[in-house]
């Protein structure tokens, strides 16, 4: 069995550094609106890589005992530190380096090589335990750095997921922002990956699923996450993860 933890990130907004020990066979991470910055202990230096929003659940494998760590950056986050707009990662995962350039790339590398190697106390106890944080707190220096040159946030980005979040209509979204659709879309493909009616359904699942893990009967996980019934729910739960949402909550790790 895998093993995963997370924490809230340094650099606030949202952001998260979760840990994972890969166990048998893949584990289905699943879409959420996000970026994550990943470095990987594959190889003898691990790599780095990138992974972008996603559409639907993405199968991620490895040898079992292989630690990952990353840095999840919240909806619309993502594009200010990798540098590049969201819809270009799409579903896919690149290595850092198709990114950025290979001298900041291999600097990072070094950093977190020396980070892990360093003999701290407990340090070898953090591998064991799959919670590796020397890398993840070398991820999070290089996104504030980054942070501290890039352009300020998109000042709609925030309403835009808010308005999603609440259910509110492309056409209500968009007056609200004071943007035509067609602008709201541009930008929605930008920040998030997609529009904001794609963004409006992985939310809504996320949403779903969070109320599902603490025991509530799919027809009022349905009724309070806004969809039209609990056949609903199914059909966009078997679409953006692939599996039905009883075999979802029973896999491990819910």
């Amino acid at each position: 069995m895998s093993d995963y933890r997370e924490r809230k990130a340094l650099i606030g907004g949202g952001a998260v550094v979760w840990t994972r020990t890969a166990g048998a066979g893949p584990q289905r991470v699943l879409p959420d609106g996000c970026t994550d910055l990943i470095w990987s202990g594959t190889g003898p230096d691990g790599e780095l890589i990138v992974a972008g929003p996603d559409t639907r659940a993405h199968l991620a494998s490895g040898p079992p005992g292989t630690h990952a760590v990353g840095l999840r950056f919240a909806p619309g986050a993502g594009p200010a530190v990798l540098g590049v707009p969201a819809h270009e990662l799409r579903d896919l995962r690149v290595p850092l380096a198709a990114l950025w350039p290979d001298a900041e790339v291999r600097r990072l590398a070094e950093r977190i090589a020396e980070r892990t190697a360093e003999p701290t106390a407990g340090r070898a106890a953090e591998r064991i335990a799959g919670c590796e944080s020397a890398p993840g707190r070398v991820l999070e220096e290089a996104a504030l750095g980054r942070l501290r040159t890039a352009e300020p946030p998109d000042p709609v980005l925030a309403a835009i997921v808010a308005g999603i979040s609440r259910g509110t209509g492309v056409a209500g979204i968009a007056a609200a922002v004071g943007l035509g659709e067609r602008q709201l879309h541009r930008r929605s493909l930008a920040a998030f990956g997609y529009g904001p009616k794609t963004l409006g359904r992985v939310l809504r699942l996320n949403r779903a699923l969070d109320l599902a893990r603490t025991g509530v009967r799919f027809a009022e996980v349905a009724a309070t996450a806004g969809y039209a019934d609990q056949a609903h729910l199914a059909r966009e739960v078997r679409t953006l993860t692939g599996v039905p949402l009883s075999r979802l909550l029973a896999a491990p790790g819910g």
